[in-house]
């Protein structure tokens, strides 16, 4: 006797709306999820999701109990679904973020340092009901699935014209106040070109080919300006095909513009990777941009970058993928984004049978650009030498559906709002020819867009 095939969620077209207006409605809940897509590149921005009123939320951090990839996987097990064809692709699971240290339940690190945000190192909430946009052919559907929730819950006829409702009464996007905050550098220039200078002395050394060192920026939330409205000031000034904004409790809040795609898994087992190495910024005007374009394409130094990570990630692919399918498809091509140009490689491959998306996480978190080559080791120097834990920053957001597709990006580009204070991270790769100083202004070109939302007048001035 042949099993049942699983069941299909319900769906019903409603009016587009803009996701990110769409989300005025839901800017006050506790927790809720707005997958924002707010850039084309290629296709990856095609689709937006609003997600609300999670039936579980799965939170854990360092010194729980428990696996917290196990823990996940749990909660994604027993509530088989199949996703309506012809619609978007997630249509009901989980969604939200790996923090960095989680690294430290996969491979053998030191404890993470005491000072970062308070985030959760995993996050998670559960959800049966989500809006889901085409942002392409400008169409939208609200979608609900009666799966295995724990506790009783409305049926999905229910909360499918619950959720339809809540959108169309969705308020006018508030006034953005037009507060600004100034933001202050942990780390002192001279300290942080002295780390650079300290990872060269490890590859000097042979100790790795590559590590990727970062520094914090922290200001003050300023008064009135809510995560709902930093995200659309982030939005309109960094638009990237992997935004999202992820209300995780109560004055806990993930504002990302995160450019980089890190696992893509669909329901049949394809896999996609697009790492991220090498960087310029975006010319003042179309001659200097593109000069900067043809010098990032031309730098033998990014270039080595990017192939180091497309080796690692290969190799990481390789412990879940069939024999023979891990290929590379495109390597070190120019994408360019509203304030960057970046070198993204793409690496594909095929799900061992019997596998699914938590034990592909398990094989390649974090993902090899944000950490270095060999993975290990470069994460026992970024550990050494970085004050704080990154928290959500290089970890991975991603959604998990029950039908056991994924989407994942690297948590680059990012604001994590921690209370009344807001966090900014950004760092680089350095090898062995890096120069402390040019690294420094890297890091700057990757945040000052972000900087600008909440300090305009300066345009990201740091104090």
């Amino acid at each position: 006797m042949s099993a049942a095939a699983p069941p299909r969620p319900l769906a019903r077209a409603i009016p587009f709306v803009e996701p990110a207006d769409a989300f005025a409605a839901f800017a006050a809940d506790p927790v809720a999820a707005l997958l924002d897509s707010a850039a084309p590149a290629g296709g990856r921005g095609r689709y937006a999701y609003i997600a609300a009123d999670p039936f579980r939320v799965l939170t854990w951090r360092w010194g729980d109990a428990g696996d917290p990839l196990a823990l996940l996987a749990a909660g994604l097990a027993g509530r088989p679904l199949a996703a309506n064809p012809g619609l978007p692709p997630f249509q009901g699971g989980a969604v939200g973020f790996l923090g960095y240290e989680l690294a430290g339940t996969l491979e053998r690190l030191a404890p993470p340092a005491a000072a970062g945000p308070a985030l959760p190192d995993l996050f998670f909430a559960f959800y049966d009901t989500v809006a889901a946009f085409d942002l392409e052919d400008r169409k939208a559907w609200a979608i609900a699935a009666d799966v295995a929730a724990a506790g009783p819950r409305p049926p999905a006829g229910r909360r499918l014209e619950a959720l339809a409702a809540r959108l169309a009464a969705a308020p006018a996007p508030p006034n953005d106040p037009g507060t600004a905050s100034s933001w202050r550098a942990e780390t002192p220039r001279p300290d942080y070109e002295a780390k650079v200078a300290r990872t060269v002395d490890y590859i000097r050394a042979g100790d790795i080919y590559q590590a990727n060192l970062s520094q914090r920026f922290l200001a003050p939330r300023p008064p009135g300006l809510t995560p709902y409205l930093l995200h659309r000031r982030v939005r309109a000034a960094s638009p990237a095909p992997f935004a999202a904004l992820l209300a995780c409790g109560p004055g806990q809040t993930v504002v990302s513009a995160s450019p980089e795609r890190f696992l893509r898994l669909a329901a049949d087992g394809a896999i996609e990777t697009r790492p991220i190495k090498g960087t310029r910024r975006r010319g003042a005007d179309a001659a200097e941009d593109a000069a900067l374009a043809r010098q990032l394409m031309a730098s033998a130094k990014d270039r080595a970058e990017n192939l180091m990570i497309v080796d690692l990630l290969r190799n990481d692919l390789s412990r879940v993928a069939v024999t023979g399918s891990v290929g590379v498809p495109a390597l070190c091509e120019l994408e360019s984004f509203a304030s960057i140009h970046h070198l993204v490689s793409v690496i594909e491959a095929r799900l061992k049978p019997g596998l699914g998306p938590v034990d592909l996480l398990r094989a390649a978190f974090p993902g090899g650009s944000i950490t270095g080559a060999p993975k290990i080791r470069a994460m026992e120097i970024i550990r050494e030498l970085e004050p704080a834990r990154r928290g959500p920053y290089c970890g991975a957001i991603a959604w998990i559906g029950f039908d056991g597709a994924m989407d994942s990006s690297i948590v680059i580009r990012t604001l994590v709002v921690d209370g009344d204070d807001v966090i900014l991270q950004a760092g680089g790769g350095i090898v062995a020819d890096s120069q402390p100083a040019a690294e420094y202004e890297e890091t700057l070109d990757k945040a000052r867009p972000l900087m600008a939302c909440l300090d305009p007048r300066k345009g990201g001035g740091i104090r």
